[in-house]
C-alpha cells in the first residue's frame, strides 16, 4: 500500500510538519511554515517528499515496491 502522508522537516529550522503528497504531480517547492525557506529537491531527487519527507513521493514507493528504480517525473 502506498502512504500519501509525509512529514517534511526543514533542514533550516528543523520544523516538521505531516502533508498529504500529490499522486498525480510532483512537488517541486514547498514554503517552510516554521521559518519561511523556500525548499527545493536535492540533486538526485524528484521532488521535495524524496528529499525531506519521511517517506518519499507515491511513484518512487510504487518503483521500490516493485523492485526497480525510477524518477517520478520521467513520464511527465
Amino acid at each position: 500500500m502506498t502512504s500519501r502522508q509525509s512529514t517534511i522537516t526543514c533542514p533550516q529550522c528543523g520544523q516538521r510538519e505531516t502533508e498529504t503528497m500529490p499522486t498525480d504531480a510532483c512537488q517541486f517547492f514547498y514554503d517552510c511554515k516554521g521559518c519561511g525557506a523556500l525548499l527545493r529537491p536535492k540533486a538526485g531527487d524528484c521532488c521535495v517528499y524524496c528529499s525531506y519527507g519521511s517517506v518519499p513521493c507515491p511513484p518512487i514507493q510504487a518503483a521500490r515496491r516493485g523492485g526497480s528504480s525510477a524518477n517520478c517525473c520521467a513520464g511527465s
